[in-house]
């Protein structure tokens, strides 16, 4: 299977570079993944969908403020850094930078009005960055003040309030991107969806920016996806066994539980708790163990997210409701619409 046979054209008006004044505005596109069937609806329309006794989860990552603009220290240039991983301690972080040719060891790089500095130890294998912050007080107070949201390359405006870009249930930092599937929910719609008597459960997955890295081999089986850390806790895992084993479903919210889950279910689909790093790469071909619904965004051309759908719903149907959605006027990608799955 190619890379080439998960590409679509998208008019690139329908790319939205904002979210909408209120998050359960959205649209829903609902995919009847076993007949292809489609349903046009708004997003609060998923509660019809659900059944008492499933179980809802979701990533309650919350995205750091990654990206931060200074100037370095010996000559004025401005350097843009983006955090992706925490290393040895609060202090230590693997990150992106550029220009990166003008960052060698010892280069020092200041942010604000001298409230942070970064000093640079070193290179990475992957062309990044190892470097070391200073920072008077608390770390995480001070990139709250100074850092920005990394947004996707593709949106090209400003996000005026930051709070956009982290879902309503967000708690544990540590994404350099949102788990923007979870973007649609309000506190409201989560408690109606409650009442009706499904399960909410929550999981954390750290997403990194290499989701946003396009597929750069034509054979997809050949793609090597990106290590993301996660955990799963005991109660989160045993409320999806025991909906399992009752015949409820499972539905995840975003493409990064369904990662996780389908890394840590057995044959049988019974989920383990633990934490780790995966990388597992899921395209046609298959086999679900553990999830059997999606709520999603829509997704890149030839990306491996839309891989991962077309795994899940059949890429025939996904690319027909794709089309839909385009016919639709559907908004894509990060702040975007939504997919149901089901």
């Amino acid at each position: 299977m190619k890379v080439s046979d998960f590409d679509f054209s998208l008019p690139p008006e329908l790319i939205a570079q904002h979210p909408l004044p209120e998050r359960a505005a959205s649209r829903l596109l609902v995919l009847h993944k076993g007949s292809g069937a489609i349903d046009h609806r708004q997003f609060p329309a998923v509660l019809r969908y659900l059944n008492p006794g499933d179980v809802l989860v979701l990533n309650d990552t919350k995205v750091l403020p990654a990206r931060l603009l200074g100037r370095k220290r010996q000559t004025g240039a401005v350097i843009e850094v983006v955090l992706l991983k925490a290393l040895s301690t609060a202090y230590e972080w693997e990150v992106l930078a550029r220009p990166g040719k003008r960052l060698r060891e010892g280069t020092e790089v200041d942010f604000g009005q001298g409230e942070m500095s970064a000093t640079v130890l070193g290179d990475t294998a992957a062309g990044g960055k190892i470097v070391r912050f200073t920072v008077e007080g608390d770390f995480h107070a001070a990139l709250d003040r100074l850092g920005q949201m990394p947004l996707p390359p593709y949106i090209k405006e400003q996000l005026a309030d930051k709070e956009r870009y982290q879902t309503v249930y967000s708690k544990n930092l540590g994404s350099a991107a949102a788990p923007t599937a979870g973007l649609h929910f309000t506190q409201t719609l989560l408690e109606e969806i409650k009442d009706k008597g499904i399960e909410i459960v929550f999981l954390t997955l750290h997403i990194g920016l290499g989701t946003f890295r396009p597929v750069q081999v034509e054979e997809i089986a050949e793609h090597k996806m990106h290590s993301e850390y996660y955990e799963v806790s005991p109660e989160t895992a045993a409320a999806i066994n025991r909906a399992r084993q009752r015949g409820n479903k499972v539905i995840v919210v975003g493409t990064t539980p369904l990662r996780t889950l389908e890394t840590l279910a057995d044959e049988r689909g019974h989920v383990q708790a633990a934490s780790g790093w995966t990388d597992i790469f899921i395209y046609p071909g298959h086999r679900f163990r553990a999830v059997d619904g999606l709520i999603t965004n829509f997704h890149l051309p030839k990306s491996t997210l839309i891989m991962l759908v077309a795994a899940l719903a059949g890429r025939e149907n996904v690319l027909n409701a794709y089309q839909a959605a385009i016919l639709e006027r559907y908004r894509f990608f990060s702040f975007g619409d939504a997919m149901l799955i089901i």
